[in-house]
Protein backbone atom coordinates (compact mmCIF):
# COMPACT_ATOMS: atom_id res chain seq x y z
CA UNK A 1 0.00 0.00 0.00
CA UNK A 2 1.22 3.45 -0.90
CA UNK A 3 2.06 6.11 1.85
CA UNK A 4 -0.22 9.05 1.41
CA UNK A 5 1.67 12.43 0.33
CA UNK A 6 3.06 14.50 3.50
CA UNK A 7 0.28 17.15 4.98
CA UNK A 8 1.81 20.26 3.37
CA UNK A 9 0.66 23.40 5.56
CA UNK A 10 1.32 25.87 3.82
CA UNK A 11 -1.32 24.45 0.48
CA UNK A 12 -4.27 23.81 2.93
CA UNK A 13 -7.47 25.35 3.11
CA UNK A 14 -7.64 26.08 7.10
CA UNK A 15 -4.23 27.35 6.87
CA UNK A 16 -4.71 30.21 4.38
CA UNK A 17 -8.81 30.98 5.60
CA UNK A 18 -6.90 31.25 9.03
CA UNK A 19 -4.29 34.22 7.96
CA UNK A 20 -6.64 35.94 6.23
CA UNK A 21 -8.84 36.18 9.03
CA UNK A 22 -5.70 37.14 11.64
CA UNK A 23 -4.64 39.93 9.16
CA UNK A 24 -8.05 41.24 9.15
CA UNK A 25 -8.49 40.77 12.62
CA UNK A 26 -5.36 42.42 13.77
CA UNK A 27 -5.96 45.60 12.00
CA UNK A 28 -9.50 45.69 12.68
CA UNK A 29 -8.23 45.16 16.58
CA UNK A 30 -5.55 48.35 16.06
CA UNK A 31 -8.05 50.61 14.35
CA UNK A 32 -10.43 49.47 17.41
CA UNK A 33 -7.95 50.66 20.13
CA UNK A 34 -7.94 53.67 19.76
CA UNK A 35 -11.89 54.29 20.58
CA UNK A 36 -11.35 51.32 23.47
CA UNK A 37 -13.06 49.29 21.47
CA UNK A 38 -12.46 45.16 20.96
CA UNK A 39 -13.77 43.07 18.41
CA UNK A 40 -16.20 41.95 20.44
CA UNK A 41 -17.75 45.41 22.24
CA UNK A 42 -17.59 46.49 18.31
CA UNK A 43 -19.77 43.27 17.24
CA UNK A 44 -22.33 43.82 20.23
CA UNK A 45 -22.38 48.34 19.65
CA UNK A 46 -23.80 46.75 15.88
CA UNK A 47 -26.01 43.94 17.20
CA UNK A 48 -27.71 46.42 18.95
CA UNK A 49 -27.71 49.89 16.81
CA UNK A 50 -27.37 48.35 13.56
CA UNK A 51 -29.33 44.88 14.31
CA UNK A 52 -31.73 46.29 17.09
CA UNK A 53 -31.08 43.80 18.85
CA UNK A 54 -32.13 44.44 22.72
CA UNK A 55 -31.86 40.72 24.40
CA UNK A 56 -28.76 39.33 25.82
CA UNK A 57 -29.56 36.23 24.36
CA UNK A 58 -30.37 37.31 20.71
CA UNK A 59 -26.77 39.73 20.76
CA UNK A 60 -25.16 36.57 22.50
CA UNK A 61 -26.15 34.56 19.61
CA UNK A 62 -25.50 37.06 16.88
CA UNK A 63 -21.74 37.84 17.69
CA UNK A 64 -20.80 33.88 18.19
CA UNK A 65 -20.21 34.13 21.80
CA UNK A 66 -21.65 32.66 24.72
CA UNK A 67 -23.77 33.86 27.18
CA UNK A 68 -21.68 34.08 29.71
CA UNK A 69 -19.27 36.30 28.34
CA UNK A 70 -22.08 38.26 26.47
CA UNK A 71 -23.00 39.07 30.08
CA UNK A 72 -19.99 40.18 31.32
CA UNK A 73 -18.91 42.69 27.99
CA UNK A 74 -22.57 44.12 28.34
CA UNK A 75 -21.45 45.03 32.60
CA UNK A 76 -17.96 46.49 30.90
CA UNK A 77 -20.07 48.36 28.30
CA UNK A 78 -22.03 49.89 30.99
CA UNK A 79 -19.82 50.65 33.15
CA UNK A 80 -17.82 53.09 30.28
CA UNK A 81 -21.42 53.83 29.10
CA UNK A 82 -21.54 52.55 25.87
CA UNK A 83 -25.01 50.93 26.68
CA UNK A 84 -27.77 50.87 29.22
CA UNK A 85 -29.26 48.25 30.23
CA UNK A 86 -32.72 47.86 32.01
CA UNK A 87 -35.69 45.49 32.75
CA UNK A 88 -38.20 44.52 30.46
CA UNK A 89 -41.67 46.02 30.46
CA UNK A 90 -43.83 42.66 30.90
CA UNK A 91 -41.56 39.94 32.28
CA UNK A 92 -39.19 42.05 34.90
CA UNK A 93 -36.81 39.35 34.70
CA UNK A 94 -35.79 40.03 31.20
CA UNK A 95 -33.17 42.74 30.74
CA UNK A 96 -33.36 45.13 27.39
CA UNK A 97 -29.99 46.50 25.89
CA UNK A 98 -30.01 49.84 24.65
CA UNK A 99 -27.03 52.35 22.74
CA UNK A 100 -26.55 55.51 24.78
CA UNK A 101 -25.22 58.59 22.74
CA UNK A 102 -21.46 57.34 23.40
CA UNK A 103 -22.26 54.03 22.02
CA UNK A 104 -24.00 55.69 18.89
CA UNK A 105 -21.12 57.99 18.42
CA UNK A 106 -18.50 54.84 18.58
CA UNK A 107 -20.39 53.04 15.84
CA UNK A 108 -20.27 56.24 14.02
CA UNK A 109 -16.74 56.58 14.38
CA UNK A 110 -15.31 53.00 14.06
CA UNK A 111 -17.41 52.15 10.64
CA UNK A 112 -15.29 53.91 8.43
CA UNK A 113 -12.51 51.78 9.93
CA UNK A 114 -14.43 48.61 9.34
CA UNK A 115 -15.38 49.53 5.90
CA UNK A 116 -11.52 50.30 4.91
CA UNK A 117 -10.58 47.37 7.17
CA UNK A 118 -12.83 45.25 4.38
CA UNK A 119 -11.46 47.02 1.27
CA UNK A 120 -8.34 46.17 2.19
CA UNK A 121 -9.04 42.96 2.04
CA UNK A 122 -11.21 43.32 -1.12
CA UNK A 123 -8.62 45.12 -3.28
CA UNK A 124 -6.31 41.77 -3.64
CA UNK A 125 -9.57 40.51 -5.51
CA UNK A 126 -10.98 41.01 -9.19
CA UNK A 127 -14.43 42.24 -9.81
CA UNK A 128 -17.31 39.71 -8.72
CA UNK A 129 -14.34 37.31 -6.92
CA UNK A 130 -15.41 39.36 -3.51
CA UNK A 131 -19.31 37.64 -3.51
CA UNK A 132 -17.87 34.80 -5.44
CA UNK A 133 -15.62 33.78 -1.68
CA UNK A 134 -18.55 35.28 0.33
CA UNK A 135 -20.58 32.56 -1.37
CA UNK A 136 -18.12 30.51 -1.09
CA UNK A 137 -17.38 30.62 2.77
CA UNK A 138 -21.18 30.70 3.48
CA UNK A 139 -21.05 26.76 2.36
CA UNK A 140 -18.33 26.40 4.79
CA UNK A 141 -20.51 26.96 7.85
CA UNK A 142 -22.40 24.21 8.82
CA UNK A 143 -26.10 26.44 8.77
CA UNK A 144 -27.00 30.04 7.80
CA UNK A 145 -30.00 29.23 10.82
CA UNK A 146 -27.32 27.92 13.47
CA UNK A 147 -25.73 30.31 15.38
CA UNK A 148 -22.52 30.46 16.16
CA UNK A 149 -21.57 29.51 19.92
CA UNK A 150 -18.02 29.88 20.80
CA UNK A 151 -15.60 32.31 18.37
Amino acid sequence: MENPPPYRLHQSLGYHLSVAARLQERRMDEQLKTLGLTRTTWCILLAVGNEDLSQPSDIADFVGIDRTATSRALRHMEADGLLARSNGTEDRRTRRVELTAKGRDHILRATPNARDNAAVMAQSLAPGEEAELLRLLEKLRPSADSPLKTL
